[in-house]
């Protein structure tokens, strides 16, 4: 069971476990058993996770309210509206390629 805040009018704040779904009902405070009110007084305690699934929420939440980028109309990589320039490579079907028209001294990787 999660650990939720909760403020007493006549007591101050305490914490106490509570069902996830009874996250909305106030609880009985220790001291004067008056309900007291939810409230939200400190950070989830994301420190205590392992550090692969805290980078996954911290890349979620940049990622939640940040635009994508684009290059823009005339971008030949993300619009295909422009076309691509011959550069002069030769690629044959064995996957290797050719430079016919560069410099022939060179090797192809």
């Amino acid at each position: 069971m999660p650990t939720y805040d909760y403020i007493c009018s006549d007591c101050g704040s305490f914490q106490a476990h509570a069902a996830m779904a009874d996250f909305e009902k106030p609880h009985s405070c220790p001291w004067c058993s008056a309900p007291a009110r939810r409230a939200m007084l400190s950070a989830p305690l994301l420190a205590n996770m392992d550090a692969g699934r805290r980078h996954a929420h911290v890349t979620n939440e940049r990622s939640a309210d940040s635009p994508r980028r684009s290059h823009g109309a005339g971008c030949s990589c993300c619009s295909g509206a422009a076309k691509k320039k011959p550069t002069g490579t030769l690629h044959r079907p064995d996957g290797s390629k050719s430079f016919p028209a560069k410099r022939p001294w060179m090797i192809s990787h």
